[in-house]
């Protein structure tokens, strides 16, 4: 898989976990990713799965309004995309052995966008990105807000965690501490130097 292209087609005719059974659309990916942003979520919902896009219901409305608001991005311009692309039935959180069968498509993607930054949004994403796929769960609050370089694929990549934009839509104060991870967010990519983040 040398392209984004070939990567959406290797996941669309994917039949390596069960999740491909119940699945309307398999879930690549979109956006071109050329200002070295990447957001990657848990798993596609009820509206991605219907579209075949990531991050098109509700949640995705806080991700795209953050993204243009405060990071004065162009959607079209990052990369989004999940860890696990296909939704799981239900809506259940997915299983780490979900996760680790689909990771090669995401070591993919980074291996093909070499990102400046990737937001890993909510435990599931920060898990597989700073962790592993199949590790045991990290506490977001623990880790959110802390850019971190860990290796994918081959690559040094700066993963910085925070909440999943559907946790936040449930609790105000979590809406605000989301938008305040996008502002030190900004501030990284705006020129601010990662140094004294990263321990």
């Amino acid at each position: 898989m040398e392209t984004l292209e070939e990567v959406a087609d290797a996941v669309k005719l994917c039949r390596a976990c069960p999740l491909h059974a119940s699945r309307r659309n398999a879930v690549p990916g979109e956006g071109t990713g050329r200002s070295g942003v990447m957001f990657v979520g848990e798993a596609p919902g009820r509206n991605e799965d219907e579209q075949g896009r990531p991050f098109v219901g509700a949640a995705g409305q806080l991700l795209t309004d953050l993204i243009t608001r405060v990071l004065g991005l162009r959607r079209e311009d990052v990369f989004i995309t999940n860890v696990v692309k296909c939704r799981p039935p239900g809506n259940r959180e997915p299983e780490p052995e979900e996760v680790a069968t689909c990771w090669r498509y995401l070591e993919a993607q980074v291996r093909i966008l070499r990102p400046r930054i990737i937001v890993a949004l909510g435990r599931h994403a920060a898990t597989a990105l700073l962790a592993g796929p199949g590790s045991r769960p990290l506490s977001i609050n623990g880790v959110r807000g802390r850019p971190r370089v860990v290796r994918i694929s081959g690559l040094e990549v700066t993963v910085f965690p925070t909440l999943h934009p559907a946790a936040a839509l449930y609790n105000r104060q979590q809406v605000d501490a989301l938008e305040e991870d996008f502002r030190h967010l900004s501030g990284l990519l705006g020129g601010g130097t990662l140094d004294r983040f990263l321990g």
